[in-house]
């Protein structure tokens, strides 16, 4: 009974390539179309030769197919198919196991939605020296991205102009800041303020680092926080730090060798 549907070189990633003129040799060039082919490997080739399908009979290097020994020149080639990949149809739901990814065939590209890249960047600043002494106002001097004790980053990080800290690219942003504080004795709140803007012009405070100081002496205090920021629009959105509530002898501590108050940002995803 005669094969009913389509001919084999109609199947997805079926490819007939031309056919051999034996000459008496046992390796020939193996084309498509009169250009030198590179098969997937042996393993993808079915060779038929005086009616006779060869198969794991032969080797193969580059666009080289090698029978081993001679092919006499009076013998046909009847055909020859490279099987490519892709030919099997979608696997069942569960079929597909650990076993049968490749090594480092999972990369960043094809993680999920809003994360394609994975973490594309990470930074982190600090005060170089003690600042905002007594001043409740932004914070706008001392800033430096952190350089010491075997520091790393990824992708291009923040840019800084008087204390406002502008963005590489969209996404969404995770901030963390700590604040290292001096407090004068008896001091009922202090705080370093985080104020962002989507606008490049109106802030609005988003996040608040607070100590305080119930004692008779002044103590040094610290605290954190943190606030997730979505970036759509790199030139308009924006963030900034300010004091409030610093009494006579409060200041913001800050020193160029070591983390005292300072932020890290993370890009976690894409925007929403």
């Amino acid at each position: 009974m005669p094969y009913i549907g389509r001919d084999t070189d109609k199947l997805s990633n079926v490819e007939v390539l031309d056919n051999i003129t034996f000459d008496g040799s046992s390796s020939y060039t193996l084309q498509k179309n009169s250009v030198n082919f590179t098969p997937s490997s042996a393993n993808t080739l079915l060779v038929s030769i005086d009616g006779v399908v060869q198969a794991g009979n032969f080797t193969v290097s580059g666009s080289t197919i090698d029978f081993g020994t001679a092919v006499a020149a009076t013998s046909t080639c009847d055909f020859i198919l490279h099987y490519g990949t892709g030919l099997i149809t979608t696997p069942a739901d569960g079929t597909v196991t650990t076993a049968k990814i490749g090594s480092g065939a999972v990369t960043s590209a094809k993680m999920f939605s809003g994360f394609a890249n994975g973490i594309t960047m990470a930074d982190s600043w600090r005060l170089t020296a003690d600042t905002n002494s007594g001043t409740d106002a932004d914070v706008t001097t001392n800033w430096e991205r952190t350089d010491t004790d075997g520091y790393g980053n990824i992708g291009t990080g923040l840019t800084e102009s008087s204390g406002i800290f502008s963005f590489p690219q969209t996404g969404i942003y995770f901030i963390d800041y700590t604040a290292a504080i001096y407090l004068e004795a008896a001091e009922r709140a202090a705080d370093l303020i985080l104020w962002s803007t989507q606008d490049n012009s109106t802030y609005g405070s988003t996040a608040a680092a607070t100590t305080s100081n119930r004692g008779t002496t002044d103590a040094f205090q610290t605290a954190s926080t943190s606030f997730i920021f979505n970036i759509t629009n790199i030139t308009t959105h924006k963030f900034k730090f300010s004091t409030s509530s610093f009494g006579a002898s409060t200041l913001l501590r800050g020193n160029t060798d070591i983390q005292e108050t300072g932020f890290s940002i993370i890009r976690i995803g894409d925007s929403q």
